[in-house]
């Protein structure tokens, strides 16, 4: 293991580094900082979970000219989650360097308040290719002084069809910019972009970070008309109160959350075809414990970032073997043990084979008799969600919430969880028999000195 202080970061870094408790690099940071710092353009190969973004925002933030009031880095993510998630990380490693202006820029937001916001250049810039497109052409957004440009999980942002206007950005900031591109795969179009936008790249590949010893996997062989009840049994026989399921087309995920919530599992749908404010709440409800199950497409589960997460299901067999492989890298994660299962009909064998000749080990199928289902028995989650309407715009803060249920609404902190505070809205965590009490006293007291609408989820 190689510690960051064998790096030439700013101190400010180092103590930001220090604060968050990240002594040592992962694999990824030790190949990859070295000739980032150096001002190297550098393709990686890095799953989720690798430590890929406080690579990039810590060699972003080494460069980044504080009093040069105009954009110089720019990050591109293929979905809103995951831009809200770099934002965040590069934020945290930016605290103990003064002014630095960073906005996230993503589709399906409003574009006033974004235009309000670009009236004096941001540093950073982190957001999806389409809205940042928009800006560049309406010339909201300056790129002329980009210095680096990251592309985060550019496999997915192909696979969403943004490769057009990625060209298009590149086309529209400084011609000398030094160029980051992050990939969980690496297709033969990966390469294409490498070769199209990068000058002698330092490639990296990583293992992924996952530890396969952590994971046990498990086929099942299944009836097509037997696959919901067979998912259905899975769940409850392994006592799933958090798993992810995956799903390869938008329509099944809809249909096996429906299916799901009839039987009496509290499960939830994301994709991509849902609300903007729809596909955050789902995210927030399954992080924070008050949904159990989440059923999603590889697409949108790019944006969870859930540590200890026991078990992931595919309802249906991933396309490819690293799409696979990326799945059941959701579990076992922080040395936490992991249960990957798989739902294989005899139309899907050949996929399975694929996965199998990528491995190079026999895959471990097992026999599963499947019951007809029985009445609906009621799976709860732990915890219920509580939606304040007012955010960071409200200068509202996680402690802010917290003080207010410890204080005057009387909850203790155990029965307390997560808090998520957006900028006009917040969620709060609660045990599921106390967040009736703990609405009444929201409501009935006040946040802050203030008075603000709480509802449930």
């Amino acid at each position: 293991m190689t510690a960051f202080t064998t790096l030439p970061l700013k101190p400010s870094l180092l103590a930001s580094l220090e604060t968050l408790g990240y002594a040592e690099m992962t694999p990824v940071q030790a190949q990859s900082l070295p000739p980032m710092l150096e001002g190297r353009d550098v393709i990686a190969q890095a799953q989720t979970g690798s430590g890929k973004t406080a690579a990039f925002g810590l060699s972003l933030l080494q460069t980044l000219d504080v009093d040069s009031i105009r954009l110089q880095a720019l990050v591109l993510c293929p979905t809103r989650e995951l831009a809200d998630q770099v934002s965040k990380a590069i934020r945290k490693l930016a605290a103990n360097i003064p002014n630095v202006k960073l906005l996230t820029l993503c589709g399906g937001m409003p574009l006033g308040p974004q235009l309000a916001s670009l009236t004096h250049d941001p540093h950073i810039v982190v957001g999806t290719p389409g809205r940042v497109q928009e800006h560049l052409k309406r010339e909201s957004l300056h790129g002329g002084g980009i210095k680096v440009l990251v592309l985060d999980e550019a496999d997915r942002m192909l696979d969403m069809g943004f490769s057009e206007a990625i060209d298009d950005i590149v086309g529209r900031i400084a011609k000398h910019h030094q160029t980051l591109l992050f990939s969980a795969t690496y297709p033969q179009e990966i390469r294409a972009i490498s070769q199209r936008m990068q000058r002698e790249p330092v490639e990296v590949t990583v293992e992924t970070p996952h530890d396969e010893v952590t994971i046990e996997q498990r086929f099942h062989e299944v009836d097509p008309a037997q696959k919901i009840d067979a998912l259905a049994q899975l769940l409850v026989k392994e006592h799933a109160d958090h798993a992810l399921v995956f799903c390869n087309m938008r329509r099944d995920v809809d249909a096996v959350a429906e299916e799901l919530d009839r039987r009496g599992f509290s499960a939830l749908a994301l994709h991509g075809d849902m609300e903007q404010r729809d596909r955050d709440e789902v995210l927030v409800r399954f992080a924070n414990r008050s949904c159990s199950i989440l059923v999603a497409t590889d697409v949108a589960a790019r944006g969870l970032d859930i540590t200890a997460l026991p078990q992931v299901i595919s309802y249906d067999i991933a396309h490819d073997p690293d799409t696979h492989t990326h799945r059941i890298g959701r579990t076992g994660r922080a040395g936490h043990p992991g249960l990957a299962i798989t739902l294989c009909t005899t139309r899907e064998r050949p996929k399975a084979n694929n996965i199998e000749a990528l491995s190079g080990k026999p895959l471990p199928w097992h026999p599963l008799k499947i019951s007809p289902p029985r009445g609906k028995t009621l799976h709860l989650a732990p915890m219920k969600t509580l939606v304040i309407d007012a955010g960071r715009q409200d200068k509202l803060r996680p402690g802010d919430i917290l003080g207010a249920l410890t204080g005057d609404a009387g909850l203790k902190a155990d029965t307390i969880g997560k808090i998520d505070v957006y900028a006009t809205r917040a969620y709060v965590a609660i045990k599921r028999d106390l967040a009736n009490k703990a609405l009444e006293r929201l409501r009935a007291g006040k946040i802050k000195g203030r008075n603000f609408r709480v509802r449930a989820l």
